[in-house]
């Protein structure tokens, strides 16, 4: 199963795995896109974000008129949260002009500490 894993860490944080993982020339076990913020994360992956990747998960490339017949919204209003996640780097676009989300499952991985 490939899995596609979000996360809070630091820009530092992603790196220094990034590097290690070419120091020691083994691959990453899996997809992730780091954010700097829990806040940041939950502003990007809104709750119709999330149907949008529901309905993504696992069936190849899809045009965004189909996306947008998939969970039952306007075109206009899922062609601006689909290149929300996008520019994210949540999804990815085929040479072709559509839209794919090639994992068939997601992880979301943040800790929420008590303020000090």
């Amino acid at each position: 199963m490939k899995t596609m894993t979000l996360e809070v860490r630091s820009l530092k944080g992603a790196l220094n795995e990034v590097a290690s993982a070419v120091g020691s020339r083994r691959a990453m076990s899996t997809a992730r896109v780091s954010f700097a913020s829990a806040e940041l994360l939950w502003q990007v992956l809104t709750a119709k974000r999330w149907e949008i990747l529901k309905a993504m998960t696992g069936v190849g490339a899809l045009s965004i008129r189909e996306i947008a017949r998939r969970v039952a919204r306007d075109v206009k209003a899922v062609h601006a949260d689909v290149h929300a996640l996008l520019n994210a780097g949540v999804i990815s676009k085929t040479p072709e002009g559509r839209m794919v989300f090639p994992y068939d499952a997601i992880h979301v991985d943040f800790v929420l500490k008590a303020v000090a």
